[in-house]
């Protein structure tokens, strides 16, 4: 039984790490190959450059920039689709979740440096006070999601479904304008720029890309990104291993396929819903501290659009799968990414970058139109 135990837990962590690498190979091969044949196509309409060769040098940190973002997005989707596998709601109020772990963070972080510590401290110390701040941020913002359900959304929960959508709304802008109070008092400022140290902005050399005109171009990852992929995978497959191999899950998923029935079989449904959000919160706000770090600018506000992609994501993996949480946004973090580099060089300037939201959604839109309920389809009452 022992051995049986120790090797499913294996294949919960394994089958995970399987799965990132597939969506991720198949999301960019295909996506690669498109760009490609859009640039052998329109290679005659450019005389300033080879749009061939121009294509090919960008290609390898379009993908890396893709899989960075494509990571935070589906760690913050899981916040969605999980406390969707298990109430059938969609908690609005997760954008904000995500903000304030960002918020819990940075200000962490921002005393720490103000006392000379960030200044002086070792490669080694760097790290540490980076996670400090990453822990804090998950669990701050853990607890808060777990207070929300309990004043906001248990009251509501035999309400019709519009009730709490409403209430999640209403927590949505009560959290928005309770920071920014808060930060008017602490700092007199609405914002907030995550200080700059260690050696993350250093780059991991892979080689460099020389192209038909002897220009040699260097392909790399920084290290910042390179640390949001490992914290972001971490986290994904340490969920993973939680629903999927400990009893915890187990009773989440039982609580996921009938509540009532969970109650009889002697479960707290209570506690497991209320560990649900703190589960979700947490990853949330984790996602918001790799994003502040990624990212390094803050607002009160910050959440707004990445908790709506993520939203968008859990929707196009199959809302209420983890799994396709997973993929989704994997699936939309390499849309934008190739979208904001590429648009502009295909149509030589005619759209930016900033119609990489239009490209993203407008294929997201039309997948759904085949595929109403994801690309792995919906397993609410299955799998949390």
């Amino acid at each position: 039984m022992e051995r049986f135990i120790r090797s499913t837990g294996l294949r919960e962590i394994i089958r995970p790490l399987l799965q990132m690498a597939g969506f991720i190979a198949s999301s960019g091969a295909v996506l690669s190959a498109l760009v490609i044949v859009l640039a052998l196509v329109l290679r005659g309409t450019r005389t300033d450059i080879d749009l061939v060769n121009r294509t090919l040098s960008t290609l390898p940190s379009v993908l890396i920039d893709a899989i960075t973002l494509g990571f935070v997005y589906a760690s913050i989707a899981l916040g969605y689709t999980m406390v969707y596998g298990v109430l059938e709601f969609i908690n609005f109020a997760h954008s904000e979740i995500f903000m304030v772990g960002a918020f819990v963070g940075t200000e962490i972080l921002i005393a720490v440096a103000a006392q000379g510590s960030l200044a002086t401290a070792s490669v080694l110390g760097t790290y540490a006070f980076l996670a400090l701040a990453i822990i804090a941020g998950s669990v701050i913002a853990g607890l808060l999601a777990m207070g929300v359900e309990r004043v906001a959304y248990r009251p509501l929960r035999g309400a019709p479904r519009i009730v709490p959508l409403i209430s999640a709304i209403g927590v949505s802008f009560f959290l928005q304008d309770a920071v920014r109070l808060i930060e008017s008092f602490y700092s007199g400022q609405f914002f907030r720029i995550w200080p700059t140290f260690g050696n993350f902005d250093d780059i991991i050399s892979f080689g460099q890309i020389t192209t038909d005109a002897g220009i040699s171009i260097p392909v790399g990852i920084s290290i910042k990104s390179l640390i949001v992929i490992v914290v972001a995978v971490i986290m994904l497959v340490a969920l993973n291993y939680l629903v999927n191999a400990t009893k915890l899950g187990k009773a989440i998923r039982a609580t996921a396929q009938n509540r009532d029935a969970a109650s009889l079989m002697g479960i707290n449904v209570n506690y497991i819903i209320g560990m649900t959000f703190l589960i979700g919160g947490a990853l949330g706000g984790a996602a918001g501290v790799l994003f502040a770090f990624k990212f390094t600018r803050l607002d009160p506000f910050v959440g707004f659009f990445p908790g709506l992609k993520a939203f968008t994501a859990a929707v196009l993996g199959g809302i209420g799968n983890l799994t396709g949480a997973l993929l989704g946004g994997i699936v939309l973090g390499m849309l934008e990414s190739f979208g904001a580099s590429y648009l502009s060089l295909f149509t030589q300037g005619a759209f930016g970058a900033e119609y990489k939201d239009i490209l993203a959604f407008s294929i997201l839109i039309i997948i759904l139109i085949f595929r109403p309920s994801g690309l792995l389809g919906q397993t609410v009452g299955q799998k949390a």
